[in-house]
């Protein structure tokens, strides 16, 4: 039984909402070329029904985005799964930094494969029901604060690890400027309709490069608060 299973029947689900239906999912996404058998696992244990409403809760474990509110989404499985294998393909880091926390669910994620997790969301709204969610299951590795995520969290900088879930048109400098020295970045970037998962890393001689991992589409970054 998984530490999240047992925590609490709703946690545990049923029907739609069962083991056997994140199952189905996890099964989808190592199909869909997802390698890293950690994140797999993560996937597979993490109650996705517990970040959205409870109207959508039956098409939690679909491969597929559903909306939070505030023209918001929770990103589509196999992409928070891509992400976060991105992240970790050369090593674990200890401190990481998301901008954009929706629902949480990346975040928690997160908290389950790296040392500490610091998020920002600029809606108030959403970070209030994320950080419910968070408490709901025990999760105390998370930092969050109420901010414009293109500012990143300066006082807690530098970061092993960044990853963005909306697009800017081009990476933020204030953002760069956060990551540690051999940190990697991972963040959507264009025009929505042509936007491309981005990493950025250290070559052997320390020099930032940028990789393009894939397609992608996510909301626009946008600043301010609300």
């Amino acid at each position: 039984m998984t530490a999240f299973q047992r925590q609490s029947p709703e946690a545990r689900g049923q029907g739609m909402t069962s083991q056997r239906a994140r199952d189905r999912l996890a099964d989808r996404l190592v199909a869909e070329g997802i390698r890293d058998r950690r994140v797999i696992d993560v996937m597979r244990q993490m109650p996705r029904h517990l970040f959205v409403e409870e109207a959508l809760a039956t098409r939690a474990y679909e491969d597929s985005a559903l909306p939070i509110g505030h023209g918001q989404t929770i990103s589509q499985p196999w992409v928070v799964a891509r992400m976060t294998e991105a992240l970790l393909e050369f090593g674990v880091p200890r401190r990481v930094l998301e901008i954009g926390t929706g629902s949480g669910f990346q975040a928690a994620v997160l908290s389950a494969l790296v040392g500490q997790v610091f998020t920002v969301e600029r809606i108030e709204e959403l970070l209030r029901n994320a950080r419910r969610r968070f408490r709901k299951l025990g999760i105390d590795t998370i930092r969050s604060k109420h901010d414009d995520g293109r500012l990143g969290w300066p006082e807690e900088a530098p970061f092993d690890a960044i990853v963005l879930t909306a697009a800017g048109t081009e990476l933020e400098t204030a953002l760069l400027d956060q990551l540690a020295p051999d940190g990697v970045m991972v963040a959507p970037v264009g025009a929505f309709g042509r936007q491309q998962l981005v990493r950025i890393r250290p070559d052997s001689n320390g020099v930032r490069m940028r990789e393009i991992l894939c397609p992608v589409s996510f909301v626009p970054l946008l600043g301010g608060t609300l």
